[in-house]
């Protein structure tokens, strides 16, 4: 018995040897595609049980064994629970790489999650947004095949290779149509509808197992959103919509540049649309070189996404510098911000909105019963000052001072950091008590204040009007619907003319202090009389 064990584990080894030799040498063959292979790197990256309950994993030991007999608050113990978020980290990132489609889609959302995770976290799987893996370019012309019916050489004059970009769900390739005009391609990657469901159901038994090591684990929120977004996303001709939805919503907005459609070569997984070149709008360089005001990009984003949330309630969920670019435009020389790929949206309901709005007026005004009462219709219970704290990236001091009259401190920045690792239990339970809308406006949020970060343009006073004028407008805009007769709605359409005109005033004020002339004007009175500096 024991000969023909070592018999056939000899002839077993021989056998898979020759099959991974096999694999490796052929380059058709992906292992992604067999789907042991991806359930054993996540169940090995994440956690695994065996018959006794005991549940083992790299991560989660990793963490156990460093941190055992280190006293809690040491200097010790800080120093080596980063080194251990950083090898985690890493563990993650390389596990979203190598199993790709949803994977990286998760951890590009992690990475968003700066008031939740630790940095070490955040700075590592913030690279999954610009480093995803590429497909060949023969499965993408497969793709196109299917799809479309024809070759690729039949429906472009040109098609590049490489392409411009690779994100978790497709890549974009740029190419030219036989009448002359250039185009971007963006092609679904062959895999990822079919592997989509089978990783999300392994996420969300993994995160299962997870939450049995550690009770205070609440993120099965991120599973849920996976499972409604990612059908949606996957969608191209979805996708096509929106951006059409988008663009005829914020037309008044001159500035904004939605590239437009190619229907008739577009499918649910091939989207071709106008190619518009452009730096990301995190790069201050590339504007400098342009001579693009970073401050007037900076103001316009703030301006687009307040008109999303607060007045159209229709809000493009992914701002990543990859999907908002910014250039000259080549015919009338204005500055353009380019927002692209809109497969992930967030549809606010009436009631969510409104209460939203609320809130951040007064967040906006230092109105503390104001935020309790309106934290609180959003489901915050007694954590509302935690969930004003999410909302505006400020301290609990500076909120109840007035977030727009307290400039942001490094100091701040510190402190909000640590406090999201010392109230994790509390931010989990948050999380699963709000409305699902507000789980991709922190998201949003988030994305936008890391391109305000990158600007050194954090938001000002300047930036909280263009907010407060929003909130206005829609809170009228309801209340008018609401209204029972003529005479209401002419007086609450009064209220609104004169706030948006006290709002004007005050912004107003603040330009003329802030300008050159002001300074000018101050500095020679304070020369003729000290009083009055």
């Amino acid at each position: 018995m024991a000969r023909r064990t070592l018999k056939l584990t000899y002839v077993a080894t021989a056998a898979l040897a020759t099959s991974g030799l096999y694999l490796y040498g052929n380059k058709y063959v992906d292992p992604n595609d067999f789907g042991f292979i991806r359930i054993g790197r996540a169940v090995f990256a994440v956690g695994s049980t065996c018959m006794s309950e005991v549940v083992t994993s790299a991560i989660t030991y990793d963490y156990l064994l460093t941190l055992r007999n280190v006293p809690d608050g040491s200097l010790e113990y800080t120093n080596l629970k980063s080194e251990v978020h950083l090898r985690s980290a890493k563990r993650l990132r390389d596990l979203c790489c190598a199993n790709r489609g949803t994977y990286i889609k998760i951890g590009q959302h992690l990475g968003a999650l700066d008031y939740l995770l630790p940095k070490e976290y955040t700075g590592t799987l913030k690279v999954l947004h610009s480093q995803a893996p590429q497909t060949s370019l023969r499965e993408i012309q497969q793709v196109i095949r299917e799809d479309l019916g024809k070759e690729v050489g039949e429906l472009f004059a040109s098609f590049e290779e490489s392409p411009l970009g690779a994100a978790s769900l497709a890549q974009v390739h740029k190419a030219v149509l036989h009448d002359g005009r250039t185009v971007a391609v963006k092609v679904q990657h062959p895999k990822v509808q079919a592997q989509s469901s089978k990783d999300i159901f392994l996420m969300e038994v993994l995160l299962r197992v997870v939450k049995k090591i550690f009770p205070d684990f609440e993120f099965m929120w991120l599973v849920d959103e996976a499972k409604k977004n990612l059908p949606l996303e996957l969608d191209f001709m979805n996708e096509g919509r929106n951006a059409e939805k988008m663009a005829q919503m914020l037309q008044r907005f001159r500035y904004l540049k939605i590239p437009r459609i190619h229907w008739e070569l577009s499918t649910r997984r091939v989207l071709v649309m106008e190619f518009v070149d452009g730096g990301q709008v995190n790069d201050r360089s590339y504007m400098e070189q342009n001579q693009i005001d970073v401050n007037q990009v900076s103001r316009g984003l703030g301006q687009m996404y307040s008109e999303m949330i607060f007045v159209n309630g229709f809000v493009h969920c992914d701002p990543h510098p990859g999907n908002v670019l910014v250039r000259r435009c080549p015919d009338t020389k204005r500055t353009e911000i380019v927002l692209l790929d809109h497969g992930l949206y967030q549809v606010l309901s009436e009631k969510f909105r409104m209460d939203y709005c609320r809130l951040w007026q007064a967040l906006i005004n230092a109105d503390m019963k104001g935020v309790q009462k309106h934290s609180q219709e959003l489901g915050a219970g007694d954590m509302y000052p935690l969930l004003a704290c999410m909302i505006t990236s400020r301290s609990w001091e500076t909120v109840s001072k007035g977030i727009d009259r307290v400039p942001v401190t490094n100091a701040e920045v510190v402190e909000i950091r640590s406090g999201a690792a010392a109230y994790l239990p509390q931010i989990s339970q948050l999380l699963n008590n709000v409305p699902r809308e507000m789980l991709l406006l922190l998201k949003t949020n988030d994305l936008l204040r890391g391109i305000e970060t990158a600007l050194s343009t954090r938001a000002d006073a300047s930036s909280f009007i263009t907010m407060s004028r929003c909130c206005v407008r829609a809170l009228a805009e309801y209340r008018r619907r609401k209204a029972h007769s003529a005479f209401d709605r002419a007086r609450i359409s009064l209220s609104e003319n004169i706030t948006l005109f006290e709002l004007g005033v005050y912004e107003l004020f603040l330009w003329v202090r802030g300008s050159r002339l002001a300074s000018a004007i101050l500095t020679l009175l304070g020369r003729i009389h000290p009083s009055f500096c």
